[in-house]
């Protein structure tokens, strides 16, 4: 029997249903360790067996190498693998919808989403565009992309665009569903605050994507603490995944384009000038999307039976009206 949480609840406390107990969240943590595990070992072990039957060359760690597109594409496979695995340890081992990752409404809030894809969209490039400028003005490196007169040409860049396109949003979408998803929620089965959740999702966010700058690290904790925020203030996933997919994608197409994509260095290796644009632009992300969020009522809260909200969705924000005890459960207002 699948448990759902009851009317007024919160997005970080939506794990704690009638089925929930003490022992289901770390009996999830094992299961994502191991099955994350277990895909990483089945999809290299495939590629393991394409590239000898190939005669592949293999790189210092004995890992086969096929090329800058395809190794990228193996990479971005094994991380958006947590995608469906995060969804059937919630629906499998926690016994409550895999929906209620998503949302308060148990779903994805399409045209919400949307929204966030369009306030994202025009930030990531102010972003780009600024700590490329600060760079070259401080006689630096765009050197998470690769050289910006390194074109590859456009059949090498339609073919790295291609799996871009077709990839990454998943592996994105990957990490907010659990960091920002499964593991807040798993912090709000055992604590009323979303404070302890949001610190720690945020730390583990930046440590599973290496060591690499102190200025790294600090602006991927302040993007895992200002996602998980959203999260919770707009009673879902969609802000996070939004400006996450249009980032990644960004990131990764530049990378693509300009030879970047067999560079090893992520964000957590970010110089402090793409850093400092970095954080002003999510912040600036985060207010203007929490005014959307207040001027569409967007539920931040599960909603009651026979709320406008169950019976399909307000047709304004596709979220519904926020609960009649508005964001009691939690004030988090800008500012």
């Amino acid at each position: 029997m699948i448990s759902a949480a009851s009317p007024g609840t919160p997005y970080h406390r939506l794990a704690r249903t009638g089925r929930q107990r003490w022992w289901r969240s770390l009996v999830g943590i094992l299961a994502l360790l191991g099955g994350a595990l277990l895909v990483g070992c089945a999809l290299f072990g495939v590629a393991a067996v394409v590239a000898e039957i190939t005669d592949r060359p293999t790189d210092a760690d004995g890992l086969p190498v096929f090329g800058p597109v395809v190794d990228t594409a193996l990479m971005v496979l094994a991380v958006a693998g947590a995608l469906p695995l995060t969804m059937a340890v919630t629906r499998w081992v926690e016994r409550r919808p895999a929906g209620s990752l998503s949302s308060v409404l148990g779903r994805v809030r399409w045209r919400w989403l949307g929204t966030c894809l369009l306030t994202a969209a025009p930030a990531i490039m102010v972003m780009l565009v600024g700590s490329h400028l600060l760079l070259r003005a401080t006689g630096d490196e765009m050197v998470l992309v690769g050289p910006l007169d390194a074109w590859v040409g456009w059949p090498a860049f339609a073919a790295g665009l291609l799996m871009v396109v077709a990839l990454v949003p998943f592996q994105s979408a990957a990490e907010e569903y659990l960091f920002r998803g499964w593991l807040l929620q798993a912090f709000g089965t055992w604590l009323r605050s979303p404070w302890p959740g949001l610190v720690a999702q945020a730390v583990l966010f930046a440590a599973a994507h290496g060591w690499g700058t102190a200025w790294g690290f600090a602006d991927l904790v302040v993007m895992g603490l200002l996602c998980g925020w959203l999260t919770v203030r707009t009673g879902g996933l969609e802000a996070a995944v939004a400006l996450h997919v249009v980032n990644n994608v960004s990131a990764f197409g530049l990378a693509a384009a300009f030879g970047g994509l067999a560079v090893d260095e992520t964000m957590a290796d970010a110089p402090w000038q793409l850093v400092l644009v970095d954080v002003l632009i999510l912040l600036a992300y985060t207010w203007l999307v929490a005014r959307a969020a207040d001027r569409r009522a967007l539920a931040a809260v599960a909603p009651g039976i026979g709320s406008p909200d169950q019976a399909g969705g307000d047709p304004v924000a596709d979220g519904g009206q926020a609960h009649p005890d508005g964001r009691s459960a939690w004030p988090v207002r800008v500012g």
